[in-house]
């Protein structure tokens, strides 16, 4: 279950920017050893070792994808990096059901509308870490209306963990076409 924190949007960009670079160092390290290691091993003097070279860097991306997932993930280092991948991923998913969501909330359903509600303070803390004022400013009149029509349903509007149930629910209603 995802919760929204509340992060400092310079901090946040600063430690990703640092996981970032320790990755591509890494991948850039890991596909140069591995291509050379292949050449040495498989490699003929005075032919193309292209191939070789490819197989290293694909291996070496593969190894770090591992790496990343298996090891990295759960360092402190990585934990700005973890939380912004898990946020995106989360508002992807709102966003794939987009046409339930919007008739959910015409309706007023209940989750629909918690689940709106989750989407615009998600989507707000991402735009904030991004550093996206513009985009913030155009979903501020939308939020605020939303959060106007919870109260008025008196639904709750400090909604920072998303529940599944929501977006099973959402997922199940008939979009109209």
């Amino acid at each position: 279950m995802f919760v929204i924190e509340q992060r400092d949007p310079l901090s946040y960009r600063r430690d990703t920017r640092q996981s970032t670079i320790r990755l591509i160092v890494l991948f850039a390290v890991l596909g140069m050893l591995m291509s050379m290691g292949l050449v040495a091993l498989f490699g003929q003097p005075g032919m193309s070792n292209f191939r070789w070279n490819l197989l290293g860097v694909l291996l070496a991306l593969m190894l770090t994808v591992i790496l990343v997932r298996q090891v990295f993930w759960q360092q402190p280092w990585m934990g700005s990096a973890a939380y912004g991948w898990q946020l995106k991923r989360c508002m992807l998913r709102i966003t794939n059901c987009q046409h339930q969501l919007k008739a959910g909330v015409t309706a007023q359903h209940p989750a629909a509308m918690k689940l709106q509600r989750f989407y615009h303070l998600g989507l707000s803390e991402m735009y904030r870490l991004d550093g996206n004022q513009e985009a913030l400013d155009t979903l501020a009149a939308d939020k605020l209306a939303h959060e106007q029509a919870l109260h008025e349903l008196g639904l709750p509007v400090d909604l920072y963990q998303l529940d599944p149930a929501w977006l099973h629910e959402v997922q199940q209603i008939k979009a109209p076409r």
